[in-house]
């Protein structure tokens, strides 16, 4: 299966061959909603290719990122389920085309048994996502939007490995729970600044 050996080294290899026989290959478009909060959480899902990102939705539609999900990650929630099917607190789409592992919650309950490896994956796959929570929290309650800003860019940079983000002003006020305005106010301010290039389809990090 594609990349399991690369993307998970220290998995026993009895294991990267249940995750083969047993996971369902799933590939899906940019723009698909993966798990939809309130949805009953049958399956783990992992990223072997492509981008998934994870945000909090209120009611009226409106959207916080958290974090995104990269190649060899897992979604943490769906990582410690079990048969109960707990539903999701959270919403789950790709930002690229992605390939995904799907796998039924009935294997992955036996594995934390059975696999020293596999839990100590889900472990330190908790230990990152909430570091991450962390650096989300401290930028809410101790920084200003504008602080907020060049972090969320920061960190699309960090996550992308790229300076140039195909990212609309649109698109980040819903992540950062704003207004389009005020944040092509502030994206203004940072060009002026000489920290970022404001391009046709996107923004350009020039240094943050």
């Amino acid at each position: 299966m594609t990349n399991l050996r690369e993307l998970f080294p220290d998995l026993e290899e009895a294991l990267r061959t249940e995750l083969e026989h047993k996971g369902r290959l799933l590939q899906v478009p940019a723009g698909k909603v993966l798990l939809q909060t309130g949805q009953n959480i049958r399956n783990t899902i992992i990223v072997l290719d492509g981008l998934v990102k994870l945000f909090r939705e209120d009611e009226e539609g409106n959207e916080f990122f958290m974090y995104h999900l990269q190649p060899g990650d897992g979604c943490a929630l769906s990582l410690i389920c079990d048969r109960t099917h707990r539903s999701s607190a959270v919403t789950a789409k790709a930002v690229t085309d992605a390939t995904l592992l799907v796998v039924p919650l009935e294997h992955t309950e036996n594995w934390m048994r059975d696999y020293r490896t596999w839990y100590y994956f889900v472990i330190s796959t908790y230990r990152k996502r909430y570091e991450e929570l962390l650096e989300t929290i401290d930028s809410i309650a101790f920084k200003n939007l504008d602080e907020r800003l060049e972090f969320y860019l920061r960190r699309h940079r960090d996550t992308l490995g790229t300076n140039v983000l195909e990212i609309t002003n649109t698109e980040i006020a819903h992540e950062l729970n704003s207004s389009r305005e005020v944040i092509s106010r502030l994206m203004k301010k940072l060009a002026e600044a000489g920290k970022v290039r404001l391009l046709k389809n996107g923004i350009e990090i020039v240094k943050l």
